[in-house]
Formats: structure tokens, C-alpha cells, sequence
């Protein structure tokens, strides 16, 4: 009696664990999938003149805003 019931036990705990794991959210989402997708609709994008205009001043943007972000880190305040 005491056999069956470790076995049931042992067996249960891992099918359960085992469908915890099947019906997570993240199972099938991999962030290198997304980067790649998203690098090829840049490089499709930078195929015409004007896609590759809009590029530019998007990384343009970019870094600006974290070179201004950088700066705002470097000027802090130091305490005495």
C-alpha cells in the first residue's frame, strides 16, 4: 500500500510539474527570434533610398538621446 502511494505520489507531483512547465506564457517566445525579425525588417526597409534615409536618422535620434542621457549621468552631483 505504502509503495503504490509513493509511486502515485512521485508520478503525480511530476506530471503536474510538467504541465506547469507546458503552460507557461514564455514557452514560446525566444527574444533572439524577435531581434533577428526585427533586424530584417530594417535591412528591408534600408533597401529603398528613402528607407535608408529614415534609418539614419533613427540611429541619429538614438544616439543622441543616450549620448544626453550619458551626459546627465556624468554631471551629477558629488557629495562632500
Amino acid at each position: 500500500m505504502i509503495d503504490k502511494f509513493a509511486l502515485l505520489l512521485g508520478h503525480g507531483l511530476m506530471a503536474l510539474a510538467f504541465l506547469r512547465l507546458l503552460l507557461r506564457d514564455g514557452l514560446d517566445a525566444d527574444p533572439l527570434i524577435s531581434a533577428i525579425e526585427a533586424e530584417t525588417e530594417t535591412n528591408r526597409a534600408a533597401r529603398s533610398a528613402a528607407g535608408r534615409s529614415a534609418a539614419r536618422r533613427a540611429r541619429a535620434a538614438g544616439d543622441a538621446a543616450e549620448a544626453q542621457a550619458g551626459m546627465g549621468a556624468r554631471q551629477a552631483p558629488r557629495a562632500p
